[in-house]
Formats: C-alpha cells, structure tokens, sequence
C-alpha cells in the first residue's frame, strides 16, 4: 500500500496516532472512507475516493485542496490531531 497514490498514508496515521496494529487500522480507515479494506490498495479506487472527498491526490487537480488543507480534512475524516495544523493553528492566534 503507498503513500497518497492509495491509502498508505491515511493507515501509517492511525498506526502512529491511535497505536492501532496494521489490521485493524485498515478495518478504521476503510471504515471511515466507505471503501473494503481491499479497495485501500487499490490505485484506481483510491484516486477516486480521494478526489470526492478532497483530501489530496499525487497530481494537483483545480480547485482541489492540497497541502495543509487536505491535512486539516484528514483530521476531520480520522478523528486524530496532525501536529503541522496544530502548529498552524497556533501560529494563525497571533
């Protein structure tokens, strides 16, 4: 499973986040994107359920949301803090 070509990213989070083993953060992520657990390594299905939800995909799309906006949406679709918006949301108070 690779990084945003798929879904790789999206589990390497919940592992490091939640302390989630390789399973069972497959089961959450494919849970909460409406996809099989299968479908996470799928390149095709994966493109496409990025793209709907617009949160990031390898090559720049108009009006799609990239970077630190796509961050702050995975946070929202996981349920988990990212550092990088937290520091953003710290550094925007000022």
């Amino acid at each position: 499973m690779g990084g945003m070509r798929t879904a790789g990213d999206l589990v390497a989070r919940m592992q490091l986040s939640k302390d989630m083993r390789l399973g069972e953060a497959k089961e959450y992520v494919a849970k909460k994107l409406g996809v099989t657990p299968y479908d996470l390594s799928d390149v095709y299905m994966m493109r496409e359920v990025r793209e709907q939800l617009d949160i990031g995909v390898v090559t720049a799309l108009p009006n799609a949301s990239r970077g630190i906006q796509s961050k702050f949406k995975i946070e929202d679709l996981l349920g988990i803090r990212i550092n990088c918006c937290d520091n953003y949301r710290d550094r925007m108070k000022r």
